[in-house]
């Protein structure tokens, strides 16, 4: 694989394009310093107090902490929280919008990650999709009713060495009972998912209108692994149906369809090096 004449070619297509659809799964934060979960031993050197339960990630992000352990599912979720709020987006973030948003058609993001690192680097939130929800926002555990609310104004202190939570924990605006964040959790009922599927109509609105121009289409797929594949099924599925090209940005998995372009870098330097040939 020749990746310096990759990286001029994905620095092309993003010149040549009229819109851009940045689709993004955990490994674009990596650069940023937020820690990778891949595996229960990222996951538990992350969190060495969970790893000593022997909890996997995939068994922690369950709502079912909320009822059984409230304290255990606010200090991960909250420590997660206060992680996010503390972090600044890597340069990778603003070149790509930079590059995108003064394209005929603008650009879109669709994300997997719940973390709000693209609308803190200053991407439109009305051109974001968060599929998975976000830790910004919370809602009932009862679910008393389906709404959801901004939670920028609410602190939660976390206990890191007994990792607990700390009281006050979040309640609900409506009823009182216990809130949690508005995250698709594993084996979650109670999402109230009307955020993300307004986000979901408005991506789709935006890409009928690319094709409706009759626009050039790049997307650049970041740190989406195959794993949980939703970003590269969403990236590979536009690449086809508005005949977009794929540039798909991985250390790891970073095999692509044929006619379409892999960079096996880390987000932030493979950026920097196409935002530099442009």
């Amino acid at each position: 694989m020749n990746i310096t004449g990759n990286i001029k070619k994905a620095a092309q297509i993003l010149n040549d394009a009229d819109a851009v659809l940045i689709t993004a799964g955990a490994g674009i934060g990596v650069d940023s310093g937020l820690p990778d979960f891949r595996g229960n031993e990222g996951f538990w050197k992350a969190y060495p107090p969970i790893s000593k339960l022997g909890i996997s990630f995939s068994e922690m992000a369950n709502p079912y902490w909320f009822e059984r352990k409230p304290r255990l599912a606010w200090a991960f979720y909250g420590h997660r929280l206060n992680l996010y709020r503390r972090t600044i987006p890597h340069s990778g973030f603003y070149q790509l919008l930079e590059i995108s948003r003064n394209k005929p058609g603008g650009y879109f993001v669709f994300t997997s990650n719940v973390d709000g690192q693209f609308q803190k680097a200053g991407y439109d939130d009305d051109r974001i999709e968060e599929c998975h929800g976000t830790i910004h926002w919370f809602q009932c555990t009862q679910v008393c009713t389906h709404t959801i609310w901004d939670a920028s104004d609410i602190q939660v202190k976390v206990d890191e060495e007994k990792f607990e939570a700390l009281d006050p924990l979040p309640e609900c605006v409506n009823c009182g009972s216990l809130a949690r964040p508005n995250i698709l959790m594993f084996g979650d009922w109670s999402w109230i998912g009307s955020r993300t599927d307004d986000q979901s109509r408005r991506l789709a609105s935006w890409l009928s209108d690319i094709k409706l121009m009759n626009y050039k289409l790049a997307i650049v797929e970041m740190g989406a692994g195959q794993a949980l594949p939703t970003v590269r099924w969403k990236s590979e599925s536009a690449a086809m149906t508005y005949n977009g090209t794929l540039i798909r940005i991985n250390p790891r998995d970073h095999a692509v369809p044929e006619g379409h372009i892999s960079i096996p870098m880390g987000t932030a330097e493979a950026v920097d090096k196409i935002y530099k040939c442009i």
